[in-house]
């Protein structure tokens, strides 16, 4: 009963707050708050001002259900402020409400705003490993997941028969629901038959697949199409990794800087501004305008200058801020508001030019990044790391580890398929979600 009468008590307060907020505020001066985005534990809140004398100071009022208030001064010195809120509880509902009194002035409240953060996720999943290749060195370096019963994955293995070199490369692999069955990717390249090691795949849908061998190839999972960019784009053209909105909206990117794009009928060559490897790209995207796409870009081993790119319209490159001192081999996002990226440790962006490090997992080289939501991350790398970002917690699961090092993931709703080698094998490890 005491516990219901201090929610309804609660109510009651912002129920008043709402009403008092219905006042014009003098002079059309005004404040607004807009969410742009949550995770467990954070908020992007955009504060808005009208007609209000800058610098100025503004006091943002935060409040769970709890009734718990906190408070925090914020000295305004731009018309639109981005507002970074954390330490936040998972699946907690808050509300914010901005106040200022400007000089001789009544006070001018902004709109009340409720925030719904999200719930973490379960580090709890069952693996299945599967391991190819039976002579010399055999390495997957990609894998692409288009449903639980249709995942390809992509590399060079090698199985001893009876030919003439005493072996079969097979380039690909692909899980039927039950089974993988070895695959010879084979391709038309200036009038003759090649079977390419494949570096990179991507696809949307079954009959709608890409794999990168130093070129791009589109497939419907039976018949393959090379195009041959050093002919068509340019002679030193060399890519290795896909991602894209559709196949009328696709990019390659891979050594030397090397970026090119698809709209489905028009190749086009996209001036990197560098000379290092771009090693991973991923963005989110509803049209150019709203495109936030990004590439990472160092040398695995040569020195050279270590950049995350931004693509922008299709059409040039710039660049987001990032520790110039670390090699970094993988972004992923799903919003622009919270990045992660990978290379020499692990990486989270909440908040402008600011990268902190993941200090709970052990410091190894990580190669790649993917995830469904902020609450759901995994990150794979060398001497065999997996580990997996429920949105408050890092975990490892070394009981699970089958590789000497992974070179990428793919995941798809409760479904993460991870990828990499062993000393002389290629490794696929399926992990489901609990």
């Amino acid at each position: 009963m005491w516990d219901n009468y201090k929610y309804l008590s609660l109510l009651l307060i912002l129920f008043g707050i709402t009403c008092c907020n219905t006042t014009e505020p003098p002079n059309g001066q005004s404040i607004n708050l807009k969410l742009e985005d949550v995770s467990c534990t954070e908020a992007w809140i955009t504060l808005t001002t009208t007609n209000l004398q800058l610098p100025t100071t503004v006091t943002l009022k935060q409040i769970n259900l709890t009734g718990n208030t906190k408070s925090q001064i914020l000295n305004l010195t731009t018309q639109d402020s981005l507002l970074y809120v954390d330490s936040l509880l998972p699946k907690q509902t808050y509300t914010f409400q901005s106040f200022t009194q400007p000089i001789n002035q009544s006070e001018i409240k902004s709109n009340i705003i409720t925030v719904q953060t999200l719930d973490t996720t379960s580090h709890n999943f069952t693996f299945e490993t599967f391991t190819f290749g039976d002579i010399g060195n055999s390495v997957l370096f990609d894998v692409a997941i288009i449903n639980e019963n249709n995942i390809w994955a992509v590399g060079e293995i090698l199985i001893a028969d009876t030919s003439q070199n005493g072996y079969t490369t097979y380039n690909a692999v692909h899980w039927d629901g039950s089974q993988w069955e070895l695959k010879r990717i084979t391709v038309e390249f200036r009038g003759n038959l090649i079977t390419p090691s494949l570096e990179g795949a991507f696809a949307f849908s079954a009959t709608d697949i890409w794999f990168v061998g130093s070129l791009p190839i589109q497939g419907d999972g039976v018949n393959w199409l090379m195009y041959d960019l050093r002919t068509t784009l340019d002679p030193n053209t060399s890519l290795s990794k896909a991602w894209g909105y559709s196949s009328n909206d696709i990019y390659f990117v891979g050594n030397n800087g090397n970026i090119a794009w698809y709209n489905g009928t028009i190749w086009r060559k996209i001036y990197s501004g560098t000379d290092v490897d771009i090693q991973d790209i991923w963005g989110i995207t509803g049209g150019n305008s709203d495109s936030f796409i990004l590439c990472a870009a160092s040398n695995a081993i040569a020195p050279g200058e270590h950049k995350i790119l931004r693509i922008i319209n299709s059409a040039y490159v710039d660049t987001v801020s990032w520790i110039s001192n670390k090699r970094v081999h993988s972004v992923w996002m799903d919003s622009k508001y919270q990045l992660f990226a990978c290379g020499d440790g692990v990486f989270k962006n909440c908040s402008t030019n600011i990268w902190k490090e993941q200090d709970e997992l052990t410091f190894v080289f990580t190669e790649r990044l993917r995830g469904t939501g902020k609450n759901d991350v995994f990150v794979v790398g060398h001497f065999g790391l997996l580990a997996h970002y429920n949105g408050a917690s890092w975990k490892e699961y070394p009981e699970a580890s089958a590789a000497l090092v992974y070179t990428s993931l793919d995941i798809e709703n409760n479904l993460t398929v991870t990828v990499g080698y062993t000393q002389t094998e290629a490794v696929i490890q399926i992990f489901t979600g609990n």
